[in-house]
């Protein structure tokens, strides 16, 4: 993996990953097909069986539940393109494997004494019609403007599901690998003017960028050597509580690639988004913070294995800094 998408390499990941789904479900005496391995539903049910292996022989009870979960999965179907969009990406209703992710999301957001309590709510909601038409729009904007990010996501992106509630803007689960979740506000104008599909666009590649990430990583080769106690704790541009490097480098990953976004945006359509003041703004927002997590990681350098610091070196000429 590198900071430039590359959908064969994410193609080979995927395959990768849908094997180790596949292997730890048979480890149960549970068969699924290739094609269903990919599931976010699916991927759930393979790390629940892998923490009863881990955990001892499986007990009937737990084997019905994970028989029960493989069940779910497939009565709701794969993830097809009938809505009309041009990948093979479910634009999902909630479900049960999407809010128990929602659940884990929310343990891990820092809440802050002077936030009342409705802060920190958030649940998986479903699509209506005029946001998924923003979603056409964005995905079409991406395939225009940034045609390799369209293709690498086209392959990494199962589900996309919609949040609704102030807490989380948008997050990944490798529990649920392929699912990517996204606030419904970002579907939306900003104060600024940045518009909603746009906005769409951004969040699909920033989430895009952490799933291609988690599977790289698990699939391939890892970013960061082994850390005692995941390592130090450092401050990162996008969260206010302090994260570990593994987050950071997933950030500065994010970042390089919207960066990329946008500049690919303003060349792509320079009499529109191109010039669009909150467009430009936004960028140069975004090249500031990447900027700063390159910096930081920098400084950590002895952390990163070779791929990493290859992807460093790629992060740090996006944001024009050294490295």
């Amino acid at each position: 993996m590198r900071v430039e998408p590359d959908a064969r390499e994410s193609t080979e990941e995927r395959s990768a990953l849908a094997l180790m789904t596949r292997t730890a479900l048979e480890r149960v005496g549970l068969e699924v097909l290739s094609r269903e391995a990919t599931h976010p539903a699916v991927v759930e049910a393979a790390h629940v069986a892998q923490h009863m292996m881990r955990t001892g022989h499986p007990t009937p009870e737990r084997l019905t539940r994970v028989t029960g979960m493989l069940d779910r999965a497939r009565s709701a179907g794969p993830a097809s393109p009938s809505s009309g969009l041009p990948w093979p990406v479910e634009l999902t209703e909630p479900g049960p494997h999407l809010e128990r992710s929602v659940v884990r999301a929310l343990r891990s957001v820092p809440k802050r004494a002077t936030e009342p309590d409705t802060f920190h709510g958030s649940e998986v909601t479903g699509w209506r019609t005029h946001e998924r038409d923003t979603a056409h729009h964005a995905i079409a904007l991406l395939t225009s403007a940034w045609p390799g990010a369209a293709a690498e996501l086209s392959t990494v992106l199962v589900q996309i599901a919609l949040l609704d509630g102030p807490a989380i803007d948008g997050f990944t689960d490798f529990t649920v690998h392929g699912a990517v979740f996204i606030r419904r506000d970002r579907l939306t104008p900003d104060p600024d003017g940045l518009p909603g599909p746009v906005r769409l666009a951004e969040a699909l590649v920033h989430e895009g960028a952490h799933t291609r990430c988690n599977a790289a990583s698990v699939a391939t080769r890892p970013f960061l050597r082994p850390l005692e106690d995941d390592g130090p704790m450092v401050t990162t541009p996008l969260r206010i509580d302090p994260r570990p490097l593994t987050g950071l480098f997933q950030q500065m990953v994010v970042l390089a690639r919207s960066v990329l976004l946008y500049r690919h945006l303003i060349a792509d359509a320079p009499d529109e988004a191109g010039t669009h003041a909150a467009v430009r703004s936004r960028h140069d927002l975004l090249a500031r913070s990447a900027a700063e997590a390159v910096g930081t990681m920098a400084g950590h350098r002895d952390a990163l294995t070779e791929h990493g610091a290859a992807i460093l070196e790629d992060a740090a000429l996006v944001a024009q800094v050294r490295a």
